[in-house]
């Protein structure tokens, strides 16, 4: 078992919510679900952070900041879609300002369904994402390329 394993970081960011999602999230770091005892840290910096959980639908001002989060994590890393509008834009994919959901902007490793997603759920993707981590270090490890800086395109 690498590090990643034992004490994964992980970033939230709500790109555009009702915020129904961002408070199961929290709910998550609470002695209730305690996320915490996989070792799992929340942060605030994505140049610490392994894991990038992502709530809300995506709309232009937040896809620049995700991709700046994005591009900022060191590699190997991970992206979370946690509820139905990250996974596809959601009630709100028909309004004007909304472009969709995370994938239209970054590749998605894990999608964490429910509206507002259950923090048990959530905690199973979380593990999860742990599971895609270590085998992306183990192939960085092993020779493959780092991926290039995701791009931001419409």
């Amino acid at each position: 078992m690498s590090f990643f394993k034992k004490s994964p970081w992980l970033l939230h960011y709500d790109a555009s919510s009702c915020n129904g999602c961002d408070i199961e999230v929290l709910a998550c770091l609470t002695p209730v679900y305690d996320v915490e005892r996989f070792g799992i840290v929340n942060t605030g910096n994505p140049k610490h952070a392994d894991i990038l959980v992502i709530t809300g639908s995506v709309n232009e001002p937040t896809r620049e900041v995700i991709l700046n989060l994005y591009n900022q994590m060191p590699h190997p890393k991970v992206v979370v879609a946690v509820g139905v509008c990250a996974a596809t834009g959601g009630i709100f994919r028909d309004t004007y300002n909304v472009l969709g959901g995370v994938d239209t902007v970054l590749p998605v490793d894990v999608y964490v369904p429910g509206c507002a997603a259950r923090p048990e759920a959530i905690i199973d993707g979380v593990v999860k994402a742990l599971g895609i981590l270590e085998t992306k270090a183990a192939a960085l490890k092993a020779g493959a390329a780092e991926p290039a800086a995701v791009e931001g395109s419409k």
